[in-house]
């Protein structure tokens, strides 16, 4: 019978039992198909609304599997996706009946503590590599909920708590091993496929599955000075107007971003307070305890707040702070802006689309930028949005699906009414599935250096199950006779 599967062309085939067979004999990790144990599991993304079954998936163990998938794909012209944490907005990770690269089996992270370099696998979380790093004292810089992957953070950018001090974490990409669309394994540095590595650091999946990353690891915690103040709604544009004050003043140890959001019920919160609509501050600073205490002291005396629970704590849990909030299985859609300065006007709009939130889960973040992030020129990587100082997060999530057009509507107008307030840049990891207008802007003047790269590495656009560059002989293509047979 074999497995209908979908072609790059658009159609389905069949493959059969014996090109299946040998696939399954090559790998050393399963091949799942959908009867298989564990095929539900490897399919399901942290994205509830994406709800997506592959024809088959390859849970690959190591790099050999990765290229042996690689190479099966681009044999039969496989619609391809591939799976790193399972954690992407817009579910790039799983497509509809189609071939599945998952790597979420591949998360080893070796540290060498001498050099100040980890190896990272292309499966790996957050929460592994801040494990393995902090044992030694160190880290570099990732995202703000540690069930995110390494990988797709890593190619999109990635920012957190500590990159106003130590840049991205593509910034701190030193080497990357890479199944490119051949099937061979390559490496990227600086001085090994320079303008790939350069690709790479922002580029997103575009160019080839990245089997392992070798980051820089920095001197920072094991204590670091950080925590949330919590304020009434009512009060929040007097404290916006302060925090925009004070943020561009702040030094570059310190990150503090806020949200706006119905109060969670924390044990910090007074009862009275669980389910109306506060503004929170939440704070890290990663140099000296003592020094932070004094800079953080005015934001920290200002206003009426309900909470204050700065203080010092490890690294590695306030890495995990906001997980609680950010559990799988939730349905989630986000809206993003890029911003210079946080004008009345952009407070006006959060405040008001504040005061209806669609849904108690839902929040609007937004997060500080600059400090080493714009050190570096878009000549450096892929990365374009050197010059934003902020972002926000319209960061709808519910569990109901009967409240899906309810919530995307909120995000929608909220975005709208924010827009006249932006660069028009956004963050290429916040695009949701359907924003591929918005990937020009993402990538802004690198985008014509990203499609020659895209006419370098992949010209058949293998790789396009994500925010993607087409290359420029790239169209949607007509099915050739070679995929017109018939599924059985």
């Amino acid at each position: 019978m074999g497995v209908s599967i979908r072609t790059l062309s658009g159609r389905d085939i069949a493959l059969p039992d014996d090109a299946i067979d040998g696939l399954r004999g090559s790998l050393h990790g399963r091949l799942l198909t959908s009867d298989s144990t564990g095929y539900d599991e490897a399919r399901t993304i942290w994205n509830a609304m994406v709800e997506r079954r592959p024809a088959l998936i390859a849970r690959c163990i190591d790099a050999q599997d990765v290229a042996t998938a690689v190479r099966f794909a681009r044999e039969n012209s496989l619609l391809t996706s591939v799976r790193g944490g399972g954690h992407n907005i817009a579910g790039n990770a799983v497509s509809d009946d189609g071939f599945m690269i998952d790597l979420s089996p591949m998360r080893a992270v070796q540290v060498d503590a001498t050099r100040r370099i980890a190896r990272v696998e292309g499966g790996a979380t957050l929460a592994d590599v801040d494990r393995a790093t902090q044992e030694h004292g160190l880290a570099t810089p990732l995202g703000i909920n540690s069930t995110t992957g390494v990988a797709g953070l890593t190619l999109g950018g990635g920012f957190g708590w500590l990159s106003r001090r130590l840049g991205l974490t593509s910034d701190n990409l030193v080497a990357a091993d890479v199944v490119n669309a051949a099937g061979e394994r390559i490496r990227a540095s600086k001085t090994e496929n320079a303008e790939l590595f350069w690709g790479l650091r922002g580029g997103g999946g575009n160019f080839g599955v990245v089997t392992s990353f070798e980051f820089q690891l920095h001197q920072v915690g094991l204590t670091v000075l950080a925590g949330l103040i919590v304020h009434p709604l009512e009060d929040a544009k007097e404290v916006i107007r302060f925090y925009r004050q004070f943020a561009p003043e702040s030094p570059e140890e310190l990150a503090c971003w806020f949200v706006m959001r119905k109060a969670p019920p924390l044990p910090f919160l007074p009862a009275a307070w669980h389910g109306r609509e506060i503004l929170v501050l939440a704070a890290c600073y990663s140099g000296d305890i003592a020094d932070g205490e004094r800079i953080l002291k005015p934001l920290r005396q200002f206003g009426r707040p309900i909470a204050d629970v700065i203080g010092p704590q490890p690294y590695a849990a306030w890495q995990t702070i906001l997980d609680p909030l950010l559990t799988p299985g939730m349905r989630n859609y986000w809206k993003s802006h890029d911003f210079l300065d946080v004008s009345d006007g952009l407070i006006d709009v959060f405040t008001d689309f504040a005061r209806r939130l669609p849904d108690a889960q839902t929040e609007i973040a937004f997060a500080q930028l600059g400090g080493a992030i714009n050190r570096l020129t878009i000549g450096d990587s892929a990365y374009a949005r050197r010059e934003a100082q902020y972002l926000v997060n319209v960061h709808c999530r519910w569990a109901d699906p009967a409240r899906d057009d309810a919530c995307v509507r909120w995000a929608r107008e909220l975005f709208a009414a924010a827009a006249p307030f932006s660069t028009g840049s956004v963050y290429v990891n916040f695009l949701t599935g359907d924003e591929e207008s918005r990937v020009r802007a993402a990538y802004g003047a690198n985008y014509d250096r990203l499609v020659a790269l895209k006419n370098r590495f992949d010209p058949t656009n293998l790789f396009r199950v994500n925010q993607n560059i087409r290359p420029t002989a790239f169209t949607l293509p007509t099915p050739s006779v070679a995929d017109q047979r018939p599924v059985v």
